[in-house]
């Protein structure tokens, strides 16, 4: 397999016009860089414009670091929202996990595998439960029980564990918490959940209940940014298998918990690859 050679995303938002791709694409020719992959999307709609452009470190004449400042006269003439990602940059992740392990070991077996290029210095819990995987994976494990009286309490415990570990993504692996307004606007980095439903149908309490007793023929799960909306955030990923009249309660979670596994395992790599754009309550996912 050839090596993969260093290369830089750029991602735009802002008001559809005249004349954007040009511009960006003569950015970066104008500077001796090479476009390995380019994709934007116009929601006419809303009148907004996005983008996602990749393009190759070698030979760029400008350094790396000072590739988001020199961009900015252009992003200043179309008041444009913009992101300058390195590709020699791995992402910190977080992993909250409660006591279901699915996604966990999931996503752990991914990293190892190499195909999540992130670093994992820390997995944290309101449970022991999980703790075998973080000794397995060879990572530290926090565990911060949660009590009504003490919750807030625990989320700053979780907080600061989050800075001292430089966290860039956080990621609710069934973590069976919500997190509370507070938490979330000093949290400083994207979270992502996974949710056991196919959003927005059969939100809140055991849905699984909910679909057999509907007589469902299709179940799903949705992975999308935490907000202070419970379950509302922006949805990057979702997928559905089919279930029939056969499929008891316990099959109906066997086959939801596969679908948790795959689904927060595309979100984080989406999301972690920067192919990923929210505008209001919506994502554009450039895969």
């Amino acid at each position: 397999m050839a090596e993969k050679k260093d290369s830089v995303v750029l991602l735009v938002a802002c008001k559809d016009r005249k004349g954007i791709v040009a511009r960006v694409a003569g950015f970066i020719h104008d500077f001796g860089g090479n476009i390995l992959d380019s994709d934007h999307h116009t929601d006419r709609e809303a009148g907004d414009f996005l983008m996602r452009t990749e393009f190759a470190l070698e030979g760029f004449q400008i350094p790396r670091e000072e590739i988001a400042s020199a961009f900015a006269p252009v992003a200043r003439v179309f008041e444009m929202r913009y992101e300058v990602h390195l590709s020699e940059h791995r992402p910190r992740v977080a992993i909250l996990v409660s006591k279901q392990d699915h996604c966990l070991a999931d996503l752990l077996q991914r990293h190892r595998r190499g195909e999540l290029a992130i670093d994992i210095p820390v997995i944290i819990s309101n449970h022991e439960t999980c703790a075998m995987w973080a000794d397995l994976f060879k990572i530290p494990y926090e565990v911060f029980p949660v009590t009504q009286e003490a919750k807030r309490e625990q989320e700053h415990r979780v907080l600061a564990t989050l800075k001292r570990n430089q966290i860039n993504l956080l990621v609710m692996a069934r973590y069976m918490q919500i997190l509370s307004a507070d938490f979330l606007a000093a949290v400083g980095c994207p979270v992502i959940n996974i949710h056991h439903s196919f959003l927005p149908a059969f939100i809140g309490a055991n849905p699984y209940r909910q679909a057999y007793e509907r007589g469902v023929k299709l179940i799903g799960a949705t992975a999308h940014y935490a907000t202070e909306e419970l379950d509302e955030g922006p949805i990057i990923e979702q997928d559905v298998v089919r279930v029939g009249h056969r499929d008891t309660v316990e099959d109906l979670i066997r086959k939801g918990r596969d679908l948790e596994e795959i689904v927060l395992a595309r979100a984080v790599r989406m999301h972690v690859e920067h192919r990923v754009l929210v505008y209001g309550k919506k994502t554009v996912v450039f895969d």
